[in-house]
């Protein structure tokens, strides 16, 4: 990646930023235990978009299997942040999210951190009148980073491309321009798919209707490239996969999974997948040697075959039990599944986590041990490319890191720690929750609540 982001402002500046913004005072936040401290940081593991720089949930370093001390992880630093969903991305030395401001103005942030001490480089606001929108904590979306532009997508459809300084090349009021509210198509969750950048186009899915499922932006100018698909939207962000030699964008809409050509919009295919309530997905599509998996909350578990020799797909296997608690295969609603050899490993609908044979959807086993058992709990996977590709850190809603392996005979916990605080603004339920996904660099982890975004150092 390319391009050197705004130098830090002074300490003493930021601080006070920050405690104007949030009321507290110098003293508060020394006596509230917030470290400043300095960490290393390097650009050859950059976690620049959702899932990380493939978009599929893998990270380039280890984690040693020894157990961290009884005091948990050492906290490289610490920063306040607003209420919000969205998780951490990373970038030429820089730290990206998102946050809701309620008073003394309804708002959305885009707030830019520097890795190394947490600092506030820059950050936008603007108005934002939650209309429409359930779970209203805050944006949703990852912020994507391509070369010395950020893009950022609020949850009323607000699309923003920012340089390296934090200035605004070019902004985009999607609910306005593509009749999204008007025509009954804001999703009840709001936007929350994460741009996706493809060659020169900023893609982004929000369901408008009139052939505005999805739409394709110059990701220099903001022009049009081109739109397609009349899909209500869903939450899941799409994927750039190979089929016959060729790239092709796999999105999972309100109402289908379709297969797209990223370049000109033009739809190769198209598999029905109409919910039998509402569009509820927030998982990615899951690829693995030509095949494509998807799991609902409500609708079960569809895995598609896309041919090599043609742009077409057809159908695996499909199945889904008789309710949200009587489920079949697995019904996942955040949790995006991982595919490690020929089973696929994630959580059901109450937090069962479930390991599947990848070929029929036959469930091999399940453990509850992974995060307790609560309507839409939350795990979230990121695995290790090692030649163990069972090696994964998992973090559950309880704000709890797992180091351990996943495979057909079990999950082998070899450590869990506590790093973060479950927070209400997300789910005012169960005490809270800890939903938004993290960020893995070359030197820890970033995690964020509704209060602080943290940066741990990974034993290695």
């Amino acid at each position: 990646m390319s391009g050197n982001l705004l130098r830090g402002q002074s300490t003493s500046r930021t601080i006070g930023f920050f405690c104007a913004m949030f009321g507290w005072s110098l003293c508060c936040l020394v006596d509230a235990g917030w470290n400043f401290a300095s960490a290393p940081t390097q650009e050859d593991n950059d976690w620049s978009q959702w899932r990380g720089p493939n978009r599929d949930g893998v990270w380039g370093g280890n984690v040693s299997t020894t157990p961290p001390p009884e005091t948990g992880l050492e906290v490289l630093w610490r920063a306040p942040i607003g209420s919000g969903y969205t998780g951490p991305t990373v970038a030429n030395g820089r730290v990206f999210v998102m946050d809701r401001i309620r008073r003394p103005e309804q708002e959305e942030r885009v707030v830019c951190l520097d890795e190394k001490t947490g600092m506030l480089v820059w950050e936008h606001r603007y108005p934002c009148v939650y209309a429409g929108v359930g779970y209203d904590a805050g944006p949703r979306a990852g912020v994507t980073i391509d070369g010395n532009r950020a893009f950022a997508l609020g949850s009323m459809g607000h699309l923003h491309c920012f340089d390296n300084e934090g200035k605004v090349l070019w902004k985009k009021d999607l609910n306005e321009e593509y009749g999204i509210s008007a025509n009954d198509r804001m999703p009840i969750w709001g936007i929350a798919a994460s741009p996706l950048i493809y060659q020169n186009h900023v893609i982004v899915q929000i369901g408008a209707g009139n052939g505005a499922g999805l739409v394709a932006f110059d990701k220099q100018t903001g022009t049009e490239n081109w739109k397609c698909l009349d899909d209500r939207a869903q939450y899941s962000s799409p994927i750039i996969v190979q089929q016959a030699g060729r790239d092709v964008l796999v999105a999972w809409t309100g109402d289908s999974v379709a297969g797209i050509n990223p370049s000109n919009g033009e739809v190769a295919w198209r598999h029905p997948f109409p919910p039998r309530n509402m569009p509820i997905g927030v998982a990615s599509p899951v690829y693995r040697n030509g095949q494509v998996f998807v799991t609902s909350f409500y609708d079960g578990s569809l895995m598609l075959r896309l041919r090599d020799d043609a742009l077409e797909v057809e159908l695996v296997w499909a199945r889904v039990g008789e309710n949200e608690r009587q489920t079949d295969a697995l019904q996942s609603i955040i949790s995006t599944p991982v595919w490690i050899g020929d089973h696929l490993y994630g959580p059901d609908s109450y937090g069962e986590f479930r390991c599947l044979d990848a070929k029929n959807g036959d469930r091999v086993w399940e453990d509850l041990s992974i995060v307790p058992k609560a309507r839409w709990a939350t795990v979230h996977i990121v695995q290790f490319p090692t030649a163990d590709s069972s090696q994964v850190l998992l973090f559950n809603e309880r704000g709890e890191l797992l180091r351990g392996n996943l495979t057909p005979q079990g999950f082998q916990e070899q450590w869990r720690t506590s790093v973060l605080k479950p927070t209400t603004p997300q789910l005012n339920q169960r005490g809270g929750v800890c939903w938004s996904h993290p960020a893995l660099t070359s030197n820890g982890i970033i995690v964020r609540n509704d209060e602080e975004v943290v940066y741990l150092k990974l034993p290695n």
